[in-house]
């Protein structure tokens, strides 16, 4: 065990990312959701919902679409709460294209996703206006 629980949390991430680049998604998953409870044990939350959202993703590499999906819309509202909107749009968008490759594009869920995916980019839009006419 390393000296500080930091340094646990990062190893853990940096492993996780080093599994998921040679292509060992489901080791991958496992180091990411440790350290996605890592990093909300120390409150950082943005770190802790996207180690969420790379075990998400490696789920979607390995067509594992339900677990995949239900870790991208957990990521995507730790996301929003803090703030993140830019981040947990493109974990929304990914949950979309889970619900694709399920053949679930015209399932309730889907529709609803597909509005909530359109009123985070009217927010993302009016807030660009926004501060280019600062």
């Amino acid at each position: 065990m390393s000296r500080s629980g930091k340094e646990d949390h990062v190893k853990i991430h940096r492993e996780g990312t080093a599994l998921c680049d040679g292509g060992e998604y489901r080791a991958a998953i496992d180091k990411f959701l440790l350290a996605s409870q890592l990093y909300e044990k120390v409150g950082d939350f943005f770190d802790s919902a996207y180690t969420l959202f790379k075990a998400a993703e490696c789920s979607f590499f390995l067509k594992d679409y339900e677990t995949a999906t239900e870790r991208f819309l957990e990521a995507a509202d730790k996301m929003f709460e803090r703030g993140f909107d830019r981040f947990g749009l493109g974990a929304l968008e990914y949950a979309n294209d889970c619900y694709e490759a399920l053949g679930k594009e015209k399932d309730r869920n889907t529709m609803d996703l597909r509005k909530r995916i359109a009123e985070v980019k009217r927010k993302l839009e009016s807030q660009s206006i926004s501060f280019t006419e600062l």
